[in-house]
C-alpha cells in the first residue's frame, strides 16, 4: 500500500510540476498582454482566448477525455494505437476550427478579427500539444509532459519580447500560438507516434459512447464561458471583459494546483475504483475538499494582503477594475475545487450520462447568473452571479456522484449474487 501511496504522489507531483509551466507561462502571457495593450485590448485577446478554450474542450471531449478513462496504464503497444488515433483526432478538430476562426476573422475586421484571425492560424499546433499532455499522463509518463510545457514556455520568452514591440493583438496571439506548434512537433518526437488522421473516424466512432457525452459536457463547461464574456462585453464593454480575466489572473498560481491535480485526478481515481471501490467517495471528497480550500488561503491572502503597488506593477491600469473581483472569482474557483473532486469520479466510474446533466445544470446556471449579474451591476455583478450559480452547480456534481457510485456499488452487488 506504501508503494502505491508513493507512486500515486510521484505522478501528482509531476501533474502539479507540469501545470505549474503551463499555469505560470500563461499567467506571463497574461501581464505582458494587460500591460501592452490596456483593458480593451486585453478584452479583445480575451475574447480569443475563451473560444480557444471552448475549442480545446471540443478536442479534449472527442480525442483525449476517452483516451484517459479507457487507456490509463495501458501496455505500450496499445497506448501508442490509440495516441495516434486521439491525437490526429485533435490535429483534425484543429485544422477544420481554425479554418473557420480564419473566416469569422475575415468577417469581422479590426483588432477582434486580426485576434480570430491569429487564433484560425495557431490552433492546431495548440490542440495538438494538449493532446500530448494528457497522452502522456495517461500512460503515467507525467515527466515528459512536464517536458513538453518547459518547451512551450522556453520558446514563448523570445516570441513575446518580438510580439511587445509590435504591440498588436494579432502579434501576441501568433507569439502565444507558434511557440505551441513547437511544443507538438517536439511530443511527436517524445513519443515516437505521429498523429494518423486516417484512424480518426475509428477512434470518434468506437468511443462515441463517451466522447459524445464528454464533448456536450465540456463545450457547455468553455461556452458558458465564453458567452458570457461575449455577452459582457455587449452589456458593459470589452473593458469589463478584461478586468474578470484580470482578477482571474491573480488567481492563476492556485489555478496552477487545480489544473495539475485534474491532469491526474481521473486516471489516480481510475486506479482506486479499480483497487478498492469503497474508497472511491473518500477519495475524491479529499480531493475536492483540498482544491476548495487551498484556493480559498490564496484568494483571500490576495484579497487582504496583496499590496496596491505590486497589483498595479503586474496588472497595470487593469489592476483597479479587476480589485473589485477578487472574492467573487475566489468563491467561483473554490466552487470549481469542490466539483473537481466529483467530475473526477463520476468520469472513473463512465457515468457519462450523469456527468452530462450535472454539467449542463451547471453551465446554464453559470451563464444566467453571470448576464443577469452583468445586466445589474457590470463586471462585479457578472462575477457574484457566476459564483452563486456555480456553488449551486457544486451540490447537483456531488449529488450525481451519490447516484453513480449506488449504482456500481448496487450492480457488483447483484454481479456477486
Amino acid at each position: 500500500m506504501r508503494q502505491g501511496v508513493r507512486a500515486m504522489a510521484g505522478r501528482l507531483s509531476w501533474g502539479l510540476g507540469d501545470q505549474a509551466v503551463s499555469s505560470l507561462s500563461n499567467f506571463a502571457v497574461g501581464i505582458v498582454v494587460a500591460r501592452g495593450l490596456g483593458a480593451t485590448g486585453f478584452g479583445v485577446f480575451t475574447l480569443a482566448w475563451v473560444t480557444y478554450g471552448v475549442l480545446l474542450n471540443v478536442s479534449r471531449g472527442l480525442a483525449t477525455d476517452p483516451l484517459v478513462v479507457r487507456f490509463s496504464g495501458a501496455a505500450d503497444e496499445r497506448w501508442r494505437a490509440a495516441v495516434a488515433r486521439s491525437s490526429g483526432t485533435a490535429m483534425l478538430i484543429g485544422l477544420a476550427s481554425g479554418a473557420l476562426s480564419v473566416l469569422v476573422g475575415l468577417a469581422l475586421g479590426g483588432e477582434v478579427g486580426w485576434a480570430f484571425l491569429g487564433l484560425g492560424v495557431v490552433l492546431p499546433g495548440l490542440l495538438v500539444q494538449d493532446s500530448w499532455r494528457y497522452a502522456f499522463f495517461a500512460s503515467g509518463q507525467g515527466h515528459r509532459a512536464f517536458l513538453n510545457d518547459i518547451v512551450w514556455a522556453a520558446a514563448m520568452v523570445p516570441a513575446l519580447l518580438f510580439a511587445a514591440r509590435s504591440g498588436s493583438v494579432f502579434a501576441f496571439v501568433l507569439a502565444w500560438g507558434l511557440s505551441a506548434a513547437l511544443a507538438a512537433a517536439f511530443g511527436a518526437l517524445q513519443s515516437g507516434v505521429l498523429p494518423r488522421a486516417a484512424g480518426v473516424r475509428e477512434w470518434v466512432s468506437h468511443h462515441r459512447d463517451l466522447g459524445s457525452r464528454y464533448l456536450v459536457e465540456n463545450v457547455s463547461n468553455s461556452g458558458a464561458s465564453q458567452l458570457r464574456s461575449y455577452g459582457l462585453g455587449a452589456i458593459a464593454g470589452l473593458s469589463a471583459v478584461g478586468a474578470i480575466r484580470g482578477g482571474e489572473l491573480l488567481l492563476a498560481p492556485f489555478l496552477a494546483l487545480l489544473m495539475g491535480v485534474s491532469l491526474v485526478a481521473v486516471p489516480e481515481a481510475a486506479r482506486v475504483l479499480k483497487r478498492a471501490p469503497a474508497r472511491l467517495p473518500t477519495f475524491c471528497l479529499v480531493l475536492g475538499g483540498g482544491q476548495a480550500a487551498a484556493a480559498l488561503v490564496w484568494g483571500l491572502g490576495i484579497l487582504f494582503f496583496l499590496p496596491d503597488s505590486v497589483g498595479t506593477l503586474a496588472l497595470g491600469s487593469v489592476w483597479g477594475p479587476a480589485q473589485e473581483l477578487i472574492l467573487p472569482i475566489t468563491l467561483s474557483v473554490t466552487a470549481a475545487g469542490v466539483i473537481a473532486g466529483a467530475t473526477a469520479g463520476l468520469r472513473a466510474l463512465g457515468a457519462a450520462k450523469l456527468s452530462l446533466r450535472a454539467q449542463l445544470f451547471a453551465s446554464a446556471g453559470y451563464l444566467g447568473g453571470g448576464l443577469a449579474g452583468a445586466a445589474l451591476a457590470g463586471a462585479v455583478g457578472a462575477s457574484w452571479g457566476s459564483a452563486i450559480a456555480l456553488w449551486c452547480g457544486a451540490v447537483v456534481w456531488w449529488w450525481q456522484l451519490r447516484v453513480g457510485f449506488r449504482a456500481r456499488t448496487g450492480t457488483e452487488a447483484v454481479g456477486v449474487r
